[in-house]
């Protein structure tokens, strides 16, 4: 499965792992293991890099949570559980797009309750094309 483009798609993600890499003192991620043991329900944030128009440039870069929805055999599918603040509501990337994810791409992790673990059965908005 193709991880988002920026080309092709609009958007992407930023690697958390190289992140972390340059300022590990200021730019803490969760330990590997536990981000590449993550199960349905559980929520991970990732760094997106958007393609917008607007008076600041064309390129965006936002934290937002992802509810995770599956594992899949080179990462995960998850859910945006969130609303993009640089874009408007669309139906390709807004709060419940489906999108793959891998663990380098973590930056934070909240764990999974009876709520959430529900909530990553539901239909996503829009699948992942890739």
């Amino acid at each position: 499965m193709r991880e988002p483009d920026f080309e092709i798609d609009g958007w992407c993600l930023e690697d958390g792992e190289a992140y972390h890499a340059e300022a590990p003192e200021t730019f803490w991620i969760p330990e590997r293991d536990r981000r590449e043991s993550l199960e349905a329900g559980d929520h991970a944030k990732l760094i997106f890099r958007i393609n917008v128009d607007n008076a600041d440039g064309n390129v965006s870069f936002e934290r937002m949570w992802v509810l995770v929805r599956e594992r899949t055999s080179d990462g995960y599918l998850g859910v945006l559980n969130n609303e993009p603040d640089t874009v408007a509501e669309n139906d390709e990337f807004w709060l419940g797009t489906e999108l793959p994810f891998s663990a380098k791409h973590v930056i934070n992790i909240n764990e999974r309750d009876a709520t959430t673990t529900a909530l990553a059965l539901d239909e996503p908005r829009t699948r992942w094309p890739g």
